[in-house]
């Protein structure tokens, strides 16, 4: 293997590694709803839900890193430019989370001053990381843009995925400067914070996964470049053209004109749209050559990759993003379930199956296809998905408890949240959740031991 390769492998492990954090601290926020005396005086609610949120931001972008660091070697045929300070910013970045983690678990708070913002917390939710470890992540970003651009110079050569991956690294870094500007005006605060939350992660996001996803489709359907590259054309399209507008789904209640309930409730329903396509025509085209692929698991976490991305992020957030529809759903569980759904198919499902795409490199094919990836794959999409439905009923009644009937009142909020709706879909969010932090296990072991175990028929052959 390329030494890119090599570090791809340690991203790719870390990234499991904080994913099952994320599990756990998704457990604990949870279990806050049925039992809010849990952990009381210890830790604080808000601080496991930072604690979740913030790590499922970093296992994702530790699984993109470490896919893109697989396949560049592969596309230029060459060891990717500056691969040894990538090494060395790898150890730093885990280490920095280490410390991250560390402070928000037994500091929890600090001062409101620049202390308090440089070694505890910005404040700003998604982005609560101290500003050293903020800083941090821009140097590993702009250290990532040095390999992937300096090796595109050294061979000489662009080729389509590469460059639509070198234009995005440009909003990826740029866009991520909004975590440190902190002013005063919480309008104009909001205004730029959501060109990082969204733009970053909805834009940028979807842009880096359609160029991870056409490398892997055409290592697991033998896919031609040509039909990837068309609709990585397509998606950049979409991205510019309506990514941009559909941010203003996140302007309605803070004070920017009312144009944007129009432009931002229409124009956000239509960035999952190319990868879908994406997925579907390589599909469709390797059906012509029937369907000729040696990884299924990776082939099944496509397919949830391409459809958890339409429906979570393209359905689910169309259903709620219209402002006839917002002005009753935001800030309640029923965002909460699109962003659980929506995380997951655009991204979670793509970097597993790139997984699996690695370790079939790595370890082989021969016991690929056995029963254990089954049923992780089994018990995480009905983990999730019944987590999404509890959620959303959940979401439903504060809609029309907390805001339809209540009028937004703190008495009304109050009244949602005792409402047995709403309780019972936080107990049945619990139950699913344990289903998926199980189907989490499974996965984990299977990545870890595949190819490294016999099946029962070849031990009983052995002896």
């Amino acid at each position: 293997m390329y030494r890119s390769q090599q570090l791809a492998l340690k991203y790719l492990a870390a990234a499991i590694v904080i994913f099952g954090a994320m599990v756990v601290a998704g457990l604990m926020s949870a279990y806050y709803y049925i039992n809010p005396d849990f952990l009381f005086g210890l830790l604080h609610f808000n601080i496991s839900k930072t604690l979740h949120i913030d790590t499922l931001v970093i296992w994702l972008l530790f699984g993109f890193i470490g896919a893109v660091y697989w396949y560049l070697p592969e596309e230029f045929g060459i060891e990717p430019v500056g691969i040894k300070a990538a090494e060395v910013l790898f150890y730093v970045l885990c280490a920095a989370i280490a410390v991250v983690t560390l402070v928000f678990v037994f500091i929890q708070y600090g001062p409101s001053n620049e202390v308090g913002m440089w070694l505890v917390n910005q404040g700003r939710k998604y982005v609560e990381a101290p500003r050293w470890a903020a800083v941090g992540i821009v140097v590993v970003m702009l250290v990532f843009a040095y390999n992937v651009i300096g090796t595109a110079i050294r061979a000489r050569k662009i080729t389509g995925i590469v460059g639509v991956l070198i234009v995005d690294l440009i909003p990826l870094i740029v866009l991520y400067l909004d975590a440190f500007p902190a002013a005063r005006n919480m309008s104009v605060d909001l205004f730029w914070w959501w060109w990082l939350v969204h733009m970053w992660v909805e834009a940028t996001w979807e842009v880096l996964i359609g160029c991870i996803m056409a490398w892997a489709l055409m290592n697991l359907l033998g896919t031609s470049r040509r039909i990837v590259e068309a609709w990585l054309y397509i998606e950049v399209a979409l991205v510019l053209g309506t990514g941009i507008l559909g941010l203003g789904h996140h302007y309605f209640w803070i004070g920017t004109p009312q144009y944007w309930l129009a432009v931002g409730g229409f124009f956000s329903a239509f960035e999952p749209l190319p990868l879908l396509g994406m997925v579907i025509h390589a599909i469709y085209d390797a059906g012509t050559h029937h369907m000729k692929t040696t990884n299924r698991p990776a082939f099944y976490w496509m397919l949830a990759e391409a459809f958890g991305n339409f429906i979570g992020a393209g359905v689910w957030g169309f259903m709620m993003t219209l402002p006839q529809v917002n002005l009753y759903s935001h800030g309640t569980q029923w965002t909460v379930s699109h962003g659980h759904f929506a995380f997951w198919g655009a991204y979670a499902c793509g970097v597993i199956s790139v997984c699996y795409l690695v370790l079939q490199k790595v370890r082989g094919s021969a016991f690929l296809d056995g029963i254990t990836w089954r049923w992780a794959f089994a018990a995480l999409n009905v983990g999730l998905v019944g987590m999404v439905g509890a959620l959303l009923i959940s979401g439903f009644a504060q809609a029309f408890i907390e805001r339809a009937q209540g009028g937004s009142t703190l008495e009304a909020f109050i009244a949602g949240q005792e409402n047995f709706w709403f309780l019972d879909g936080m107990y049945a969010r619990f139950a699913f959740g344990l289903i998926f932090a199980a189907g989490y296990v499974v996965l984990a072991y299977d990545l870890l031991t595949i190819g490294r175990r016999l099946p029962v028929h070849a031990m009983a052959v052995a002896e």
